[in-house]
């Protein structure tokens, strides 16, 4: 994405079976590339160099970085969408519009992530000016969760003491909006709520750490019983299912073993796991074996034939170890159009 700057890096939305680029057009043109993708693959990459220090994983991250902080705009907020490779931003398509929405999260969680792993100062500023946006707009909770990830790495990393009391607002915010047992992803939810960026137990169960609150994981207990572990037993047996589903189980099931070290928490994590290997309604892989492709999910019991950039990078979320592995032993990948 030269028009972002040297190096800068965006990823492209979608793929179609043959490999081919593809642009979101699901709310009218939206646009070739988006900050909701590149903030999550650059969140990854930043875990992925932790473990493996690789320069190509650096180059990426700072490439990426350029992207993210090139699509902020003035007041602090952040644009979703670049219509073009030229560059050329979406303003106005209701995906792609600043405000209190994912993108803007994701794009505060990349960069801190970023901040924290390689004290880069451009961050500094995105960072400050973003936040102010996350203290003072309102949020539903499945947007809540995300600025509650960048604080409480910010406590637990950075000393920033100062963001403890909104993390700890915020954490009572989330337990108090539930339907029963059941968290909700929004106050005026109706039903079951969907899975995909329902992380709220596992954020809870965090929370209740860094807080020193066992009372917010009773509440992520409950929900995870009552939500996320008949999806998993079940295999995700559901007319429609999406690799964001499945992985933003994972992450729950994964920080309710860090908060409880019950091994039942790591098996129900595997079990989830194993989707992306066949044990799922269609009985086959969801991602590629051999070239980690992931298709963008199931649907009436069959794989999709495309794949897109949600679908990979919260793959490679879910599947962090196996994508460390293979990152040790590969060579750079190769960018392309």
């Amino acid at each position: 994405m030269p028009a972002a700057g040297t190096g800068a890096l965006a990823v492209a939305v979608y793929a179609d079976a043959l490999g081919e680029t593809v642009a979101a057009n699901e709310s009218g043109y939206e646009g070739v590339a988006c900050i909701d993708d590149a903030a999550r693959l650059l969140d990854v990459l930043c875990s992925v160099w932790a473990s493996t220090h690789l320069p190509w994983v650096r180059r990426w991250a700072d490439g990426l970085l350029g992207f993210v902080l090139w699509m902020q705009e003035p007041d602090g907020r952040w644009l979703n969408f670049v219509k073009d490779w030229d560059g050329t931003k979406n303003r106005h398509g209701i995906t792609s519009v600043a405000g209190a929405n994912f993108w803007h999260a994701r794009a505060l969680l990349g960069v801190s992530h970023h901040q924290v792993t390689f004290g880069d100062d451009r961050a500094d500023e995105a960072i400050r000016r973003g936040l102010d946006h996350a203290l003072t707009d309102p949020a539903p909770p499945d947007v809540r969760v995300l600025h509650m990830l960048v604080a409480g790495r910010s406590i637990a990393v950075a000393n920033r003491e100062d963001l403890r009391p909104a993390f700890a607002r915020w954490a009572h915010g989330l337990a108090d909006c539930r339907s029963g047992d059941v968290l909700a992803n929004s106050a005026y939810e109706t039903g079951e709520p969907h899975l995909w960026a329902h992380i709220q137990e596992g954020v809870l169960a965090w929370a209740s750490t860094l807080l020193d609150e066992p009372a917010l994981l009773d509440v992520a207990v409950r929900s995870a019983e009552a939500l996320i572990v008949p999806a998993v037993a079940g295999g995700f047996d559901r007319e429609g299912t999406s690799p964001y589903d499945v992985s933003s189980c994972i992450y729950s099931l994964d920080r309710l073993f860090e908060a409880t070290s019950d091994p039942r928490w790591s098996g129900l994590a595997a079990d989830a796991r194993a989707w992306f290997d066949g044990r799922n309604p269609a009985a086959q892989p969801v991602m590629d074996p051999v070239t980690g492709r992931v298709a963008d999910g199931i649907d009436g019991g069959r794989v999709s034939a495309n794949a897109g950039a949600e679908a990979n990078i919260v793959a490679a979320e879910a599947l962090l170890q196996r994508a460390v592995d293979q990152a040790r032993s590969m060579p750079e990948p190769a960018l392309g159009r």
